[in-house]
Formats: structure tokens, sequence, C-alpha cells
């Protein structure tokens, strides 16, 4: 059946490629190719058994009937808790909604607050279905292109000249999927002063990354100034506790935004899935502290893959801070052909490291920066070393 009879909206949507590459390099281990996979944003690591527990006694307690749509009173408040334990953020659980996943907390969000031709300033390289669910809300995606010089931070003047009477929103990621970049809290008041001048923009902070940080601190944007009074702050159980599968995302927001999100979920999903709702309170109200070895973990692995690109010439790489990726430049392959194949750019790269190299990355284009390739190191040390090499002889 031709695309002609489906909607406009689905033809114009571009496919996820961290999900496209992860297929493709399934594809390939299913001929039986030996294929390491950077491609995939996903802790290589279990849920602690102290969440497991949490989630069998929910089974045996027979939490098997609808939840609330915005999500069990008790996760909301262990929620709001954890906000002002970790964030020294404000959120009653009324301004709290739970849903399946992060994802659809963004996806929700958008939905409520935009409006055909608003524009959403992102800075870029940013997640790769951001720009795809501001297209979904029929907003326009206004990117803010960052260099690896710059640690692919926006600086106060790029945020102001990006902003227009159409500006409706301003999403931030720190730690940011792909670049690991943590946003400290003198850049975050100096952004803040920027948008003092235009009290009609909202902020969505998404924070799903902001127990993987190797900085000793943490800001989150909502504290600063009174900008919490329009601050939308998104995230979740996915990364930190090595829950992705359980698919348990939750907002901070003003009132009115959380209730237009219940509102829009209730015709959408309803609740998310109940026995994870009750996993997620025993995470939420867990010690951070419990988390110290996955990080400690990550932070070594970061190490490792730094000094392994650095060690790659023609690479170009600075130190993330957060997060589980290193997004370096690899400009400098481009216009370079090997055995007839031509490397015009970072999609061409990425298919040639996963055919010559069988390793599986994600081009930058799919996060807004084409001179660079994501690389997931949530995966052992032993994988790493190995896929290193195989990318450096490759690349040679």
């Amino acid at each position: 059946m031709s695309n002609q009879f489906l909607s406009n909206r689905i033809n114009s949507l571009t496919t996820s490629q961290t999900l496209a590459m992860a297929a493709k390099a399934r594809e390939l281990k299913e001929q039986g190719v030996d294929v390491i996979s950077l491609s995939l944003g996903e802790p290589d690591f279990n849920a602690p058994e102290f969440i497991k527990e949490a989630a069998i006694q929910a089974v045996k307690d027979n939490y098997s009937k609808y939840p609330p749509v915005e999500g069990y009173k008790e996760l909301r408040e262990a929620i709001s808790k954890k906000f002002k334990r970790d964030n020294n953020l404000n959120y009653s659980s009324s301004q709290i909604v739970v849903s399946t996943g992060a994802k659809q907390s963004l996806y929700n969000v958008a939905h409520v607050m935009i409006n055909p031709g608003d524009e959403v300033v992102i800075p870029a390289p940013y997640w790769v279905s951001y720009a795809e669910i501001v297209k979904m809300a029929e907003g326009i995606p206004v990117e803010v292109p960052t260099s690896i010089e710059s640690d692919f931070k926006i600086t106060p003047a790029q945020l102001e000249a990006a902003i227009t009477p159409k500006t409706k929103m301003i999403w931030f990621c720190s730690p940011c999927n792909p670049s690991g970049s943590v946003y400290s809290q003198e850049e975050f008041e100096a952004i803040a002063k920027v948008l003092e001048k235009y009290p009609n923009v909202f902020i969505l902070s998404d924070e799903i990354y902001e127990h993987i940080n190797f900085t000793g601190s943490y800001c989150s944007i909502g504290t600063i100034g009174n900008l919490i009074e329009r601050t939308i702050t998104v995230n979740g159980i996915a990364k930190a506790f090595a829950m992705t599968g359980y698919r348990i995302g939750y907002i901070g927001a003003p009132e009115f935004i959380a209730k237009a999100c219940t509102k829009m979920q209730g015709q959408v999903t309803s609740g998310a899935n109940s026995i994870a709702q009750r996993a997620t309170i025993t995470a939420v109200e867990a010690d951070p502290s419990v988390l110290s070895e996955m990080v400690a973990a990550f932070k070594n692995r970061r190490d490792l893959v730094v000094g392994l690109l650095r060690d790659i010439p023609g690479v170009k790489i600075n130190v993330p801070e957060g997060a589980f990726y290193v997004f370096p430049d690899m400009s400098s392959f481009f216009g370079k052909t090997y055995q007839g194949v031509k490397i015009n750019d970072a999609n061409d790269l990425s298919m040639y490291l996963l055919d010559k190299a069988h390793v599986a990355t994600v081009t930058g284009d799919a996060f807004g920066n084409p001179n660079c390739i994501r690389m997931s190191y949530a995966t052992s040390e032993d994988q790493l070393i190995e896929a290193f090499k195989r990318i450096k002889e490759a690349l040679a």
C-alpha cells in the first residue's frame, strides 16, 4: 500500500535514528556478524534488587486495576519529596503527572502548550525526538547550533538572538543527550537573566540524566529566581535506575499545565503501568547514594573512551561531564574515500563504521549536529576497548 493513504503528519515524521540504527545492528547480528552496539542510550546494568522486590510485591498486592490518570497519589507525593531533596524544587503532588516514560511527558507538554506556528528554541545538539515532537504539535523547532569548542552549550547571547515574538518555549537537557554537557549554576543564572526579559517564554528542563553526572554538583534551572513559575521539569527512572523497560517518566509543572497534561493523557494512554508505578515509589524514595557504584563505573568508562578517542588521529573530542555518551567531531574524515565508498557526512561515516568495523553508532545529523556522531559507553569496558580498536583501524 502506498503512503498516499497515510496522514501528512506521519509522512512528514522522521524515524528515530537511534532505534533505526539499533534495528540495523540487530539484523547484522542475526546474520551472525559480531556487532558491538554503541547506539542505544540504555544502561547495561539491571534494575536494583530492592526495586525488583517492590515490583513483585505490587503484583502480590493485586495492583492490577486502572491507576489514576495522573499517577498514584503516594507516587506523586514521593516525587514531590524527591524534587525537594535532590533539586531544591517545590512542586506539590498536584503539580506532578506520571506518564509512560519521559518521552510521553515531553509529548504531553508539547501538545498542551504549543499552537500552530509557535516557536520552540532547542539548543543543538539535542535528543533526537525533541524537534519531531515539536513538529507533531505543529510548532516550529528553532535550533541554536553549538560546537565542541563551547562544550556544546549555548550562550546567553545566542539564546537572546533566537527569541522572537513567536517564541513559546525553550527546551533544555542537562546533562545533555547526546553531548554529555552539564550546565553549571552560573551558566543557568546567566541564561535566566535573558529569560527574565521574556516572561511569556516557558522553560522545559529535561533532567533524566541528573544522577549520571560527574561534576559533583547539579543545578535545576527551576531553582533560579522565580523561573519555577514557568518551568516544566521532566524526569524519570529509566536512566539512573536502569529501568528503561518500566516506562515511567514524570513532570513537575505549574498546576494549570499539570492539569492540562492529565486531561491530554486521559484521552491517550490513561494512567501509566500500575506495577511499574509502585516500583517507582521505592526508586524515588531511595537515597541517590544507592547509584554511586553505577555512576562510578560510567565515569571510569568515560575516561577510558575519551582516552581511546584521543588516540585516533583526526578525531576532535571534549570531556563530557554527564550522561553516558561521547559526541566526537568527525568532520576531518568527510570527503575521504575507501574502496570506492566516499564518506560525505556523519550519516555515511556511521554506516561505514557499521559495515567495516561492525560497530553501531548514531549520526550526529539526527541530533542537529552533522559533524559529529554519538557513541554510547553504556557497555562493558572489554567491549568498549574492542569497539574503539575496530573504529581506529577502520578510520585509518
